[in-house]
């Protein structure tokens, strides 16, 4: 297959990019504007390959779209471009709007133009899948409740708002313009080549240079952690051979509270950098509780059987071994994140969101 995959310079989407390059034989044209959180040296492996293509390209420009797929001529969308930051949605919503929203249905006119003149076994064929967000549904209130593929939405975010909207623009333009869609909703990511603002990163690289770890509240809402790389093998799964107009939920069956996984990272650390930053005695001292978030939902659980049960997927990694092989991912590769924190990837400075 041609697969044209947006955001995959991203974190979810440069992990799609580096698993269809490494484990298929298809070819990958990756459309990304290259935001504050598209990292092409997270695509560094594979840059140089006959079958990889990167394409500049904001998902809002039409006329760019348009020139992209009668170019590459794709056989499957893989829409991942979305700004995903919750806080930074909280401090301006307006780009979570226009890359969510007008992104979305943007992508969704252009594929809709390119896919109805294509031959009919070709049109056939083709998929437009959609990657989306647990956190549409809102949160939990029993601690056994889990989110299914028909839980109703509430999103409690200006970000998760967005994701939502565009949700259902994948599903209305399958149901009025018969575009082979299909829509995944995943639990909170974590793994190698993941931007410093988000949790995970952000305890361990503060844990190292001895800065305090910013846990919101009481540190107890609860997610649901996939490894990365599991999320990876389910979406091309799911792209593959997942049913039209069918939604999956993907989950790594690892629920912790936000502290349970600080205070895991710090044991970590405690275990592998044994020699701490001047001043620190342990690790978890560091740990600073600040006033939680507005809005803050308190826990994800996702049902993920179907795709289990339909697909045969299920995550090979538990939450101890991809934690352990992200903190020795993120120890060994310091240049990557360090070349992200002082914005040289970039070209200007980025800071880290805390």
């Amino acid at each position: 297959m041609k697969v044209l995959i947006t955001g995959g310079a991203g974190f979810i989407g440069s992990a799609v990019v580096r698993h269809l390059i490494a484990d298929t034989n298809d070819t990958v044209i990756n459309v990304d504007s290259l935001t504050y959180a598209g990292n092409l040296e997270s695509l560094a492996e594979v840059e140089s390959n006959e079958r990889y293509h990167f394409e500049k390209v904001d998902i809002c420009n039409r006329s760019e779209l348009d020139r992209v797929f009668s170019q590459y001529q794709p056989d499957a969308v893989m829409h991942l471009a979305a700004e995903s930051h919750v806080d930074r949605s909280i401090d301006g919503p307006a780009a979570f709007i226009e890359t969510n929203i007008v992104g979305t249905y943007t992508l969704l006119e252009a594929t809709r133009a390119y896919w109805n003149d294509l031959e009919p076994s070709a049109k056939e064929a083709f998929r437009f899948h959609h990657i989306s967000t647990d956190e549409v549904y809102g949160d939990l209130e029993g601690t056994d409740d889990l989110f299914t593929e028909t839980t109703s939405y509430e999103p409690s975010s200006p970000y998760s708002a967005s994701k939502a909207s565009s949700d259902h623009l994948v599903r209305a333009w399958l149901r009025t313009y018969g575009l082979p869609t299909l829509v995944t909703n995943c639990s909170n990511n974590y793994g190698p080549y993941h931007f410093p603002e988000k949790l995970i990163p952000l305890m361990i690289l503060n844990s190292m240079s001895g800065k305090a770890l910013p846990v919101y509240g009481d540190g107890m809402q609860i997610r649901d952690w996939l490894f990365v790389e599991d999320h990876a093998r389910a979406l091309y799964k799911v792209v593959t051979e997942g049913v039209v107009g069918e939604t999956y939920n993907i989950g790594g069956h690892n629920e912790k509270a936000n502290i349970e996984v600080v205070k895991t990272i710090c044991s970590l650390l405690e275990e592998l950098v044994p020699e701490k930053p001047e001043g620190v005695e342990s690790y978890s001292d560091l740990i600073t509780y600040v006033t939680d978030r507005p809005g803050h939902d308190v826990r994800y659980a996702i049902d993920a059987s179907k795709i289990e049960r339909e697909l045969g997927w299920k995550p090979e990694e538990t939450f101890e071994s991809g934690i352990r092989k992200t903190v020795e991912w993120y120890l060994n590769n310091k240049t990557w994140w360090s070349r992200v924190l002082d914005g040289s990837y970039a070209g200007e400075r980025l800071g880290v969101n805390h």
